[in-house]
């Protein structure tokens, strides 16, 4: 509860020039949380409660990542210079 409180009030005093670069940090900590849970999961006798919660983990870090660089992609497609138009 107490990092939820702090990430929110951290994430909502940064100026929006940076919130890419800080999207970007957020992506990487996501790719670690998937290696993480990854290698929970397959550990051997691992429970099936560690399994379980291995994979929920997977997929809720995959989905966190995936999503991350979608809107990063996008935000930065926003600062981007118009093309123009074709004859």
């Amino acid at each position: 509860m107490l990092s939820a409180f702090l990430g929110f009030e951290l994430i909502r005093k940064v100026s929006p020039l940076l919130h890419t670069p800080l999207m970007a940090m957020t992506n990487a900590i996501a790719s670690i949380s998937v290696v993480g849970a990854i290698l929970i999961t397959g550990e051997q006798g691992a429970s099936t409660l560690s399994k379980v919660l291995g994979f929920i983990a997977v997929v809720s870090a995959s989905t966190n990542l995936v999503s991350g660089y979608l809107i990063t992609d996008r935000m930065l497609k926003m600062f981007r210079k118009p093309e123009p138009p074709k004859k």
